[in-house]
C-alpha cells in the first residue's frame, strides 16, 4: 500500500475488512474520541435553548423544534447512510461524513433565522450517524478475542460525550455565547477529519457486499415483520427516550428563569450526574449476558417512573433533581444497553441492521419528547413536565406487563424470567 493506504501503527497491512488484523489502542481512543465529539454535537443545544430563543426571537413554546429537527435528521442518517458501510469503503464514509458534519456546525453557529437554525440542526443530527460506522469499522479491524474490548473502548466515548456535552456547551456559551459552541465543534470535527484522513485504514465493506443499496434497506425494514424481539425492544427504546428528552429539553426553562436564574455552566453540570448511566450501561451488559434482560428490564423501567417524585420537587431544592436525574439515566441506560445486548444475541448475522432499525425508534422519542415538552411546559409548567414524563414512563412499565403477560410469565415473576 502507498499513501493512505498505509496502514497506521498496530494495524496490520490489509484492508480492513477481516477481523484478526488488529487494532491498535491508540487508533481505538482516536475513534471514541470521534464518536464522543460526534455525539456530543446533537446534545450541545439543550442548555442553550433558552438563549437560542431570545437571540432568533424563536417562541418558547416551539424551541424544542431544534432538538426535534436534530433528532429527526439522526433518524434519517441511521436509515440512509449507516447502511452504506456495508456498500462503500468506511474510511472515505467516515471521513466524508466528519468534514460536512464541520459545514453543518458552521451553519447552525452563522444562523440568523430559525429556518436556517432547524436545518443546520437537520444535517448535524443527519452527519451524526458516522457514530454507529465508526463502530461497525471497529469491530471489523479488531482481531476475535479484542473484539469486544475494542468496541468498548470505541462506545466509551459514546457515553463520555453525552454526558460531557451538555456542561462543554454551557461553559463555552457563557465565555463566547451559543454560537461558539458550534464554531469550535466545526474546528475540532475539521481537524479529526484531517487526521482520520492520515491514518484509517481502507475499509472495503464485506457483509451483504453484492446487495445493492435498496435491497439493504429493504432488509432493515424486513427485520421489524420477521422479529417479535426488534419490535418489543424498538418500542421500549422509542418510550424511554422520548422520556429522557421530556426531562433533559425542558429543564432549562425553569433553571435559566428566577428564582434559579442558573447559568449555562451550571445547568450544563447536570449532564455530570448521568455519570450513573455508564455505570449502568456497564453493569446492564453482564446481566443480559447471564439471561436476566427481562428483570433488568423491569427493575429498570420501575426506577425511571420512581425518578419522577423526586424531579418534581424542583422547587424544594436541586438536589432533588440530581437524585432524579441519576435514576432516570441510570434506568435508562440499563435498559438500553440490556435492548441492544438481547437483539445482538438473537441475531448476529443481522446485528447491524438490527441495531439501525432500534436506533431509528430511539431518534424518534427523542424528536416527540424534546418538542411536547416544550409545549406542555408552555401551557402547564414544571408540574405538567413532570405529569407527562411520569405517564411515558408509566406507559413503557405497562408494556413490559404486557410482554410477560404475553410470555405467559407473572409480571411479579418476570423479573426473575431468563429470556428475553
Amino acid at each position: 500500500m502507498t499513501g493512505n493506504d498505509t496502514a497506521p501503527a498496530g494495524l496490520k497491512a490489509g484492508d480492513g475488512n477481516s477481523t484478526g488484523r488488529g487494532l491498535s489502542p491508540a487508533m481505538a481512543l482516536l475513534f471514541a474520541l470521534t464518536c464522543g465529539l460526534s455525539v456530543a454535537n446533537i446534545y450541545f443545544a439543550q442548555p442553550l435553548l433558552d438563549a437560542m430563543t431570545h437571540d432568533l426571537d424563536i417562541a418558547p413554546a416551539a424551541i424544542g423544534m431544534v432538538v426535534t429537527f436534530t433528532q429527526i435528521g439522526y433518524a434519517l442518517g441511521l436509515i440512509l447512510i449507516v447502511p452504506l458501510g456495508d456498500l462503500r469503503d468506511r474510511r472515505r464514509l467516515i471521513v466524508g461524513q466528519t468534514v460536512l458534519s464541520a459545514i453543518a456546525l458552521v451553519v447552525v453557529g452563522t444562523a440568523t433565522h430559525a429556518a436556517v437554525l432547524l436545518a443546520g440542526m437537520a444535517l448535524v443530527g443527519v452527519l451524526a450517524v458516522v457514530v454507529q460506522v465508526l463502530v461497525a469499522f471497529a469491530a471489523t479491524l479488531a482481531t476475535p478475542d479484542g473484539r469486544g474490548r475494542a468496541i468498548g473502548t470505541v462506545t466509551s466515548g459514546v457515553v463520555a460525550g453525552i454526558l460531557l456535552a451538555r456542561f462543554a456547551s454551557g461553559a463555552l456559551a457563557d465565555i463566547g455565547g451559543w454560537r461558539m459552541v458550534y464554531l469550535v465543534s466545526a474546528g475540532l470535527m475539521l481537524a479529526l477529519a484531517a487526521l482520520l484522513v492520515r491514518v484509517l485504514p481502507p475499509g472495503r465493506p464485506t457483509a451483504m457486499a453484492g446487495a445493492s443499496y435498496p435491497s439493504l434497506l429493504r432488509s432493515t425494514a424486513a427485520l421489524f415483520a420477521a422479529e417479535p424481539l426488534l419490535r418489543e425492544r424498538a418500542l421500549f427504546a422509542f418510550l424511554i427516550f422520548a422520556d429522557l428528552n421530556v426531562f433533559w429539553t425542558s429543564i432549562v426553562l425553569p433553571l435559566s428563569a428566577p428564582p434559579f436564574a442558573l447559568s449555562h455552566t451550571t445547568i450544563g453540570l447536570l449532564g455530570i450526574a448521568g455519570f450513573a448511566g455508564a455505570l449502568a450501561a456497564r453493569n446492564a451488559g453482564r446481566l443480559a449476558d447471564l439471561g436476566w434482560g427481562q428483570r433488568t428490564t423491569g427493575l429498570s423501567l420501575m426506577l425511571m417512573l420512581a425518578a419522577w417524585a423526586p424531579i418534581a420537587c424542583l422547587e424544594a431544592s436541586l438536589w432533588f433533581v440530581v437524585a432524579g436525574v441519576i435514576m432516570l439515566d441510570f434506568g435508562l441506560q440499563a435498559v438500553h444497553v440490556t435492548s441492544q445486548s438481547l437483539l445482538v444475541a438473537a441475531r448476529p448475522d443481522a446485528a447491524s441492521r438490527l441495531i439501525g432499525g432500534y436506533m431509528v425508534f430511539y431518534s424518534v422519542g427523542s424528536a416527540v419528547g424534546a418538542i411536547t415538552s416544550t409545549m406542555v411546559y408552555a401551557m402547564a409548567g414544571w408540574t405538567g413536565v413532570c405529569m407527562l414524563g411520569a405517564g411515558i414512563s408509566a406507559a413503557a412499565l405497562l408494556v413490559w406487563v404486557m410482554i410477560a403477560s404475553r410470555l405467559q410469565v407473572p409480571a411479579a415473576c418476570a423479573l426473575t424470567h431468563q429470556q428475553r
